[in-house]
């Protein structure tokens, strides 16, 4: 089987053939400009990875990178089939939903005593096991448990295999984020996001990009991140980012993509039209980072730091602080392993 593309260059590939989303060139500039206001603020700054994370480890412990390859692992599909049938955990008096639940349900496991973060432990777990771990406080429980239980041993024994941890096995590839990403997603076949669009092989690899992220922000929060090329990772293409690059304007879906969205319809892993929507979204992301760099250059005569995963770290919260705004607009739905 041919390589596939890698995302950037997938997204490029597809944006350019996409039949049903489109990348806008001047909400793309529009949002340039938004963030180009923001450039002195902390909301673009890859620092205080606790303070994003505020329910992992402390960042000096290695624990936390093994609690990041955990979550990491198991971090998609959290969407609910009804809005008011969400599952829900509640931690030291905030109850959480979402994404959030998986991260409050592992760190509720480690201060219960169970060894959730040693791949010893779940790289043989049971399923009966992680859905005590994953256990919800209402009557909706955690979507996909048996798929979550069986990328997390698949993870776990690859990491017993290659030094048993996530430390070691990540260092294999140096201070290289694109190799960091090529090792995940070779070794660990759950993190292969991969799919053909008009013929040709492309990748996302969402996970794979965010478990590196991850790995920067706990190292950045040490002193050390400035090794890793992070600038090599694209925007993580999710469902929620998307629906913010369409309500900022830039990204465009047809009438009968929207409509296809407002009627519920569920999108198969790989159906063109999610394909386009992901794409699409890492394209412009891209062109939006090379806009406010261009910005920040002529504007203030120096080099931009800001790349796709900080854009992306920026989005995501946006998106939920803002979903009321945003309602009118609705996120694609795949039930999936890869977001």
């Amino acid at each position: 089987m041919e390589k596939a593309l890698l995302p950037r260059e997938s997204g490029q590939f597809i944006a350019t053939r996409s039949q049903d989303v489109f990348v806008e060139e001047a909400g793309v500039q529009k949002v340039a400009e938004m963030l180009f206001s923001l450039r002195h603020s902390d909301a673009l700054t890859a620092s205080g990875w606790k303070k994003a994370n505020p329910l992992a480890p402390e960042p000096t412990s290695d624990q936390a990178l093994n609690w990041v390859f955990v979550v990491d692992t198991m971090n998609f599909s959290f969407w609910p089939e009804k809005e008011n049938q969400q599952c829900e955990v509640t931690y030291k008096g905030t109850t959480y939903t979402g994404y959030m639940t998986l991260c409050a349900s592992i760190t509720r496991a480690m201060e219960e005593g169970i060894p959730i973060t040693d791949p010893k432990y779940f790289s043989q777990m049971s399923v009966e096991e992680l859905g005590h771990v994953l256990r919800s406080d209402n009557e909706t429980p955690m979507p996909m448990l048996q798929e979550r239980h069986q990328v997390l041993t698949e993870g776990g024994r690859v990491l017993l295999e290659q030094g048993g941890s996530f430390r070691s096995f990540i260092s294999q590839a140096g201070s290289d984020a694109q190799k960091m990403v090529e090792l995940i997603v070779e070794k660990i076949p759950s993190y292969r996001d991969e799919a053909t669009y008009e013929g040709k092989r492309i990748s996302f690899y969402k996970r794979a990009q965010i478990l590196v992220a991850d790995f920067w922000g706990v190292m950045e929060d040490r002193g050390q991140g400035d090794t890793i090329n992070i600038d090599w990772l694209t925007m993580f293409a999710d469902y929620r980012v998307p629906q913010a690059l369409v309500y900022l304007g830039a990204l465009r879906y047809s009438d009968t993509l929207m409509q296809a969205l407002r009627n519920g319809e569920l999108f198969c892993s790989g159906d063109q039209r999610e394909v386009e929507i992901r794409g699409c979204s890492i394209w412009s992301v891209e062109l939006i980072k090379e806009h406010l760099c261009k910005l920040v250059k002529e504007r203030d005569g120096q080099a931009c730091n800001v790349n796709s995963a900080i854009i992306d770290f920026y989005l995501w919260p946006f998106a939920k602080q803002h979903h009321r705004e945003m309602a009118h607009i609705p996120i694609h739905h795949t039930r999936c392993i890869y977001y």
